[in-house]
This record gives structure tokens, C-alpha cells and sequence, in this order.
């Protein structure tokens, strides 16, 4: 029996296929601060999710993605205990301790669910109708109608400098649509959100020696 073999190209058209396929839509709408003209080259990434499970994998995505663009970041989870409780002023001095100066904070703000009706369809055969009665001519495919519920998690993020906690230096909403795995919505949101910091002139410009 012959080895299948496929060429390298489709190999990679597949692989893509596969990536995108459990990709989740995400839309982000920022804000930038006009009147706060700082940049950061250090941030602390801390997601206030109530299921520690959601918090590491979401943390290690995001921080080592912008680590590979030169961004420095470290995760709450390096640095805080999730079974300790910490007051504001202890949180600052462990931020400040890390030479960081900036702060990224998440917070999920609810779910909504939206339910849709998808009619029956008929694909196949030579694809032309055949008959009042009768199916597709040539052998086609019938699928039934069903329900399809959407969800759409919804996250407010909101950067601090850490000299001026008191107003942030930018915010945004985020929306993601039917999230499958944690780690890679949160990959997704890394690249959208490092996007729209460069787009504002957020980021420190990295000498190389």
C-alpha cells in the first residue's frame, strides 16, 4: 500500500485551517488618556477572574507574548499569593519592589447569550433542485434546522501608571465570543491590545546594545 504524502504547502494551508478554527472573535474598543503623555517598558498583568484556573494560563499567555515583543511583563501570580489576602498599600510596595511602571488589570464583567434559529439546508449532488417532492438530483445532503446560542464574555481592562494611580492612562472593552481555551484568548488578546498600544505611543522604544 502506498504512503500518503502531502506537499509541505498544504500541510501549512491545514495546519492555519486548524488554528483559526478555534480561534474566538475578539473586539476591543480603547480609550487612550490624552492628558497623561507617559510610556511604559515594565508591566504587571493582574486579572481579577473569581476561578484561580482562569487566572494562570491567562496571565502566562499575555505576559510571555509581550515579553517576545520586548515588552517586559510579569504575572500577579509571580509575586502575590492567591491565598493571602494583601491591602492596596502592600500590592503597591510589592509592584514598586519589581521595578515595574505600569499596571494592566482585567476585571470580567458578565456574559451575554444570544440565541439564534439556523433553517434546515440541502448541499450536495449536482446542487440543482429536483421536483416539487424530491430531494437534490444526483444524491444531496439534507441538514435540519437547530438552535445556536452565542456567548460573548465581556472584560473591562484598565492601565494604570504607577506614579498616577488615580486616573488611567488607558482603557478598553473587550469582548470574546464563544472562548474555547483560556490560554489562547488570551494569546489573541495580547496581540490586539500590544497593537493598540503601539497605535498610541504606550510602549518605550527598546534600545538594542
Amino acid at each position: 500500500m502506498k504512503k500518503l504524502t502531502l506537499p509541505a504547502g498544504i500541510l501549512g494551508i491545514i495546519a492555519l485551517m486548524l488554528v483559526l478554527s478555534c480561534s474566538s472573535p475578539i473586539s476591543l474598543t480603547s480609550w487612550k488618556n490624552p492628558n497623561d503623555h507617559n510610556q511604559i517598558s515594565k508591566v504587571v498583568v493582574i486579572p481579577l477572574f473569581a476561578k484561580l484556573e482562569y487566572v494562570k494560563p491567562f496571565e502566562q499567555s499575555m505576559c510571555g507574548y509581550f515579553n517576545q515583543q520586548g515588552l517586559k511583563s510579569i504575572g500577579s501570580l509571580d509575586f502575590l499569593n492567591p491565598t493571602k489576602s494583601y491591602t492596596v498599600e502592600q500590592v503597591k510596595a510589592k509592584i514598586d519592589s519589581l521595578g515595574a511602571d505600569a499596571v494592566l488589570i482585567f476585571k470580567y464583567t458578565g456574559t451575554d447569550k444570544e440565541t439564534n434559529y439556523v433553517p434546515a439546508t440541502y448541499y450536495g449532488g449536482y446542487g440543482s433542485y429536483w421536483g416539487w417532492g424530491g430531494g437534490f438530483y444526483g444524491g444531496g445532503v439534507y441538514s435540519g434546522g437547530y438552535w445556536s446560542t452565542t456567548s460573548t464574555i465581556n472584560i473591562k481592562s484598565v492601565l494604570y501608571n504607577v506614579k498616577n494611580t488615580e486616573s488611567a492612562l488607558w482603557t478598553a472593552d473587550i469582548n470574546v465570543t464563544d472562548p474555547q481555551y483560556v490560554d489562547q484568548s488570551a494569546l489573541q488578546l495580547a496581540q490586539k491590545i500590544y497593537a493598540d498600544w503601539q497605535t498610541n505611543g504606550l510602549i518605550k522604544s527598546v534600545v538594542k546594545k
